[in-house]
Order: structure tokens, then C-alpha cells, then sequence
């Protein structure tokens, strides 16, 4: 029988994976870092040490434009072209880029995204009490500065541009890296769809390089894994994600101090948020038709390995 996939091993199309990542990084940051240097967007900070000059629009503007080049380049890109290596036909429908069979997933991953917030809050707070060398937080500040600068507003286009570079392109492009493409792998190689899932939020949180909110974004990559997995559809996890992204961007608008630091969650949300969001989790497993048997132990293609290989 013909199989579907060019490269049967998990572990071969992991390792073509990490390679084309492990390349698009190197080659995007020294493109993105050519033409901040060329643009004059260095300045001088403390000790010597070079920093971005982000009090300066122009700087900010050209470091929005390369988020956005960098969501691509790094994540969308790799993605696409692991497709392409592994399988014999249609490797965008193979990634996930399909409606599921059933619109009641969409709901459910707008539910999902949306009463996550509590419990992921209340998990920040638990991670903030986490000691963490130096190094890492002072990581995590600079990148709160980056942040704070690019998220503020001097008209109403800019929340328009905000909305997309900051959550739209990475909700499409990270989506289709860490759960198209990663988790899929890894789901195959471990032989276990949680065993998959799990790993990939936890590599999908530390690749952020922001580990004073490691543990709300492991939750939150965990829910958008079962999202994919149950669903098969990566469009399903890709709305959860926008609406994550979407919601906080919009929030810092009105609340800029959500960028450095987490609200205050009552205990009684926390546990109405596990709960409701566990009752979500279940009704996304009954719609579903998922299993591993179905997808990775059939050569053919069938109505569950179609998206997931």
C-alpha cells in the first residue's frame, strides 16, 4: 500500500523540522538584526551595553513591521516547508489549513480562549513567585519594554496594525509551527496524543524565552493543542489563538499595566474558569472522532488522518 507520507519516521521528520526551525532562525535574526544596525535603531544603554531606541516611532514602527517578517519567516515558513518534504500530495491540507467537519468546534474554541483567562491569571501569579536567575528576568523586562512600546497608541489604525502583527500572523504562523507541524510529529513519535500535546505547550512556552509567564502559556498551549487534536481542523486552534492574543491586546489599551504585571484573580473565577473550561474540554472529546489508532496505524488516507498525519 502507498502511504500518504514521503517520510514515514517521526523522529526523521523531526529532525527536518528542527533543522529547517533551527535555520530560519539564525537566518531571520540576522536579517532583522542587518537592518535595525543599518537603520540606526541602537543606541547606547547603561554600562556600554546597545539597546533598542524605543522611544523613537520610527524605531518602534520598523520593529513592528519585523515581528510580523519574523512570524513568517520562523514559524510559518518551516511549517510550510516540512509539509512539503513530508507528504506525497496537498501539504496544506495535510498541515491542517481545513474547516472541521463539525462548526460547533469554532464555538468551542472561542469558549475556551475566553473563560482560560482566570485560571491562566491566577497561574501567572503562581509563577511569578518562582525564583529565576537574574539573566531571566532581565530577559523578560526587555522584552516587557518591547512590548509596552510597540502596544501604544497614537491613533486608531494603530490597534488595527497592532491586531495583526501582534495577533493575527502569530496566531496563523505559530499555530501551524508548534501544532501543525511539532505536535503532530511528536504525537506519532510518542505514540500518545496527550504525551504530544503536553510536550509541545511545553516547548511552545519556553521557545517565548519569557519564563515569568512559562506556566500560563504551557496551559494555554496545552488548550490549544486539544484543540487541534479533537477538532483536526488547525483553524479551530488558530481562532482560540487569536482570541487569546486579540483580548489582551485590545485590554492593554485600556489596562497598559497588564504588560507588566498580572491582576489580582479571586479564587472563586479560578475555579469556575477550571471548571467551566473542563466541561468545554469534554464536550470537545464527545463531538470528536480522534483517536491515534484511526490516524497514525492507517497507511491510507482515511476521514481522521486527512488532517492529521
Amino acid at each position: 500500500m502507498r502511504t500518504y507520507l514521503k517520510i514515514t519516521s517521526p523522529w526523521y521528520q523531526l529532525c527536518i523540522f528542527l533543522l529547517l526551525l533551527g535555520g530560519a532562525i539564525v537566518l531571520t535574526s540576522a536579517i532583522s538584526t542587518l537592518i535595525l544596525v543599518s537603520r540606526g535603531a541602537l543606541i547606547s544603554g547603561q554600562h556600554g551595553v546597545s539597546r533598542f531606541d524605543l522611544d523613537n516611532p520610527a524605531v518602534v514602527s520598523l520593529m513592528k513591521w519585523l515581528q510580523g517578517f519574523s512570524s513568517l519567516a520562523i514559524f510559518l515558513l518551516p511549517a510550510l516547508l516540512y509539509a512539503w518534504f513530508s507528504f506525497r500530495y496537498r501539504p496544506i491540507w495535510f498541515l491542517g489549513f481545513h474547516k472541521p467537519d463539525k462548526n460547533v468546534f469554532y464555538a468551542l474554541a472561542i469558549g475556551i480562549a475566553l473563560l482560560s483567562f482566570p485560571l491562566a491569571g491566577w497561574l501567572g501569579q503562581i509563577n511569578e513567585r518562582i525564583p529565576l536567575p537574574t539573566s531571566l528576568i532581565s530577559m523578560q523586562k526587555d522584552a516587557e519594554r518591547e512590548l509596552e512600546a510597540f502596544l501604544k497608541i497614537g491613533s486608531p489604525l494603530d490597534i488595527f496594525y497592532n491586531l495583526l502583527v501582534m495577533a493575527l500572523l502569530p496566531a496563523i504562523c505559530e499555530e501551524a509551527c508548534f501544532r501543525g507541524s511539532l505536535q503532530r510529529i511528536l504525537i506519532h513519535a510518542f505514540r500518545s496524543p496527550w504525551a504530544g500535546i503536553i510536550v509541545t505547550a511545553i516547548l511552545f512556552s519556553a521557545f517565548h524565552m519569557q519564563f515569568q509567564g512559562f506556566l500560563p502559556r504551557f496551559y494555554l498551549g496545552v488548550m490549544l493543542g486539544a484543540l487541534y487534536w479533537y477538532s483536526g481542523s488547525l483553524w479551530v486552534s488558530i481562532l482560540a489563538h487569536f482570541v487569546i492574543n486579540g483580548v489582551q491586546v485590545a485590554a492593554t489599551v485600556y489596562y497598559p499595566k497588564m504588560i507588566n504585571e498580572n491582576p489580582s484573580i479571586p479564587i472563586y473565577m479560578v475555579l469556575l474558569s477550571a471548571a467551566f473550561v473542563t466541561l468545554l474540554l469534554v464536550k470537545l472529546v464527545r463531538e470528536s472522532g480522534m483517536d491515534y489508532a484511526k490516524v497514525y496505524e492507517v497507511g491510507a488516507v482515511n476521514e481522521y488522518n486527512e488532517f492529521l498525519s
